[in-house]
């Protein structure tokens, strides 16, 4: 449950930005969808790679080796360093390439100053993930929850100053809302620090002679990277479709932002749930415990999976209710109500591909779920996608539908997978 409340946590601070910049206009709404689309498929390989520390620090944790646990977490913000600077080549010529693709001419100039702000915040939140992925794997949740809670509500309040005028700011729109946000991820830094020093002292100081080891380090990379990757190939799937939402119009693209920030914020919890399950059952296989990680894995599916099940039955049920949350723009809603169902049909099995890339993720084995994802999403989800919202009638709804492709061929694959790799004694992954 805490590390539900953390990924729920950090997808409320994009639902708050979303709900407050929709009270300005769709225009401005649009920009920041925009922007927070490529700030996201920019960073995801990032984020995803440092999950690396999810099965090896797990699985020393298990194994009872601590030194271990401080090699792998000094690893990991040097790998966040590099990752750093990569994405900040990344996102400087983003004018440019949205211009490139085609996206509205009114928007791209929020969206390019939104994402320039929002550099400002990108190292201390790849050093927050650092910290937290190691912090789970030990067991030690707390910090992090306070942490995200007091980033939510400092987001809402400098949003309130920031993007609509409030003690002697200027009403700002997009680049409020941008600044709200780095403000916000260098005091969840700072937060998690205080919060949880005594943890994490020993294992940041002293720096280990060993963690400049580039057999360790291209280790790490192996695990890491297959996860980016296939996170990022699912975000660049997403990704695409609001750009082609884009292509449709603005309010295509503002009724595509209302209805993903839906989907994605119920997503936290099977992706949270997907996390604890890493740790589960990456503590486990470093114990040599198979029966205990078999438990986990069933614990992850019911939970995870039977919690999408009752989100879908509100997406089909309430769909008008759930859009106009989030603007007084009728065309916005109207459109909205459309593609929150189609949400609704695919939620199961977007929790499923969840829970299972959390349980091969705590065994180590990243490079199956990279393959189906590349295979579900770009073989078949796009085109479907593409060709339904643009060669039918369909439209936007049509570009939804190929969601519903995407993640039921992942799920199934992944769910197969499990069953092969644990049918069997999972071996644990060790420092080069």
């Amino acid at each position: 449950m805490p590390v539900v409340l953390v990924q729920l946590g950090f997808m409320l601070m994009g639902v708050v930005d979303t709900l407050m910049v929709g009270r300005v206009s769709a225009r401005v709404l649009a920009a920041v969808a925009l922007g927070n689309l490529y700030y996201f498929n920019v960073t995801i390989l990032a984020t995803g790679s440092l999950m690396a520390l999810d099965p090896i620090v797990a699985q020393a944790v298990g194994a009872g080796e601590s030194e271990s646990v401080a090699r792998a977490m000094q690893r990991g913000l040097i790998i966040a360093a590099g990752f750093c600077v990569l994405c900040a080549l990344c996102i400087a010529p983003a004018p440019t390439v949205l211009t490139t693709l085609r996206q509205p001419p009114e928007i791209v100039p929020d969206a390019s100053t939104y994402l320039r702000i929002s550099l400002i915040g990108l190292a201390p939140y790849l050093v927050f993930v650092v910290l937290r992925q190691s912090l789970q794997a030990m067991h030690r949740v707390a910090p992090i929850v306070w942490t995200v809670i007091v980033a939510n509500l400092s987001n809402a309040g400098f949003n309130w100053v920031f993007v609509y005028g409030h003690f002697g700011s200027p009403a700002l729109g997009a680049a409020g809302s941008a600044i709200a946000t780095a403000i916000s991820r260098w005091l969840m830094l700072l937060l998690l620090l205080a919060g949880a020093w005594r943890e994490l002292r020993p294992l940041m100081f002293p720096v280990r002679d060993e963690i400049g080891s580039w057999p360790a380090l291209s280790q790490m990379l192996r695990i890491g990277l297959p996860i980016g990757a296939q996170q990022g190939l699912e975000a660049a799937a997403f990704g695409a479709i609001g750009l082609l939402m884009g292509v449709l119009g603005t309010i295509e693209m503002a009724a595509h932002q209302v209805a993903i920030t839906l989907a994605a914020f119920t997503f936290m919890v099977p992706l949270g749930v997907g996390s604890a399950t890493a740790v589960r059952v990456g503590r486990a296989i470093g114990a040599a415990d198979m029966p205990r990680a078999r438990a986990a894995i069933r614990a992850s599916y019911l939970c995870g999976v039977g919690f999408m099940a009752i989100t879908a039955i509100a997406f089909i049920w309430v769909p008008h209710l759930l859009a106009a949350a989030f603007t007084p723009d009728v065309r916005v809603i109207a459109l909205a109500s459309t593609l929150i169902p189609i949400a609704g049909v695919f939620q199961m099995f977007d929790g499923g591909q969840a829970v299972g890339a959390g349980v091969l993720r705590g065994a180590g084995d990243t490079k199956a779920p990279l393959v189906t994802m590349l295979a579900s999403y770009w073989l078949f989800g796009v085109p479907v996608s593409a060709y339904l919202g643009f060669r039918t009638s369909l439209g936007a709804a049509g570009l939804w539908w190929g969601f519903v492709v995407s993640l039921a061929g992942v799920a199934i694959f992944l769910f197969l997978r499990i069953r092969v790799v644990f049918a069997q004694s999972v071996g644990r992954v060790r420092e080069q």
